[in-house]
């Protein structure tokens, strides 16, 4: 999963995700645009979205950080002392 900030409203999942070396402002699943920074999307959101009473300061959205392989399980006891052998 990649880094991002989450917040929800009554009109839908609002998601900033880091995407290299920018930020993608989401809307549900559609795309609002690409910012050099997370305050740049949050301002973008907040002006496409002015309804939905976004939260003006990034602090106060859910940081979700990068989970590199979060998918796996974690290693057994046997792989463990097989890594700690070699």
């Amino acid at each position: 999963m990649l880094a991002q900030y989450v917040f929800t409203s009554t009109d839908g999942l609002f998601r900033i995700v880091n995407h290299g070396h920018r930020w993608r402002a989401l809307c549900g699943d559609s795309e609002v645009g690409r910012f050099d920074s997370p305050e740049g999307a949050v301002a973008s959101l907040r002006e496409t979205y002015a309804g939905s009473r976004l939260p003006r300061r990034l602090s106060d959205w859910r940081f979700l950080p990068a989970a590199a392989l979060g998918h796996l399980a974690p290693p057994s006891a046997a792989a463990l002392a097989r890594l700690a052998a070699a």
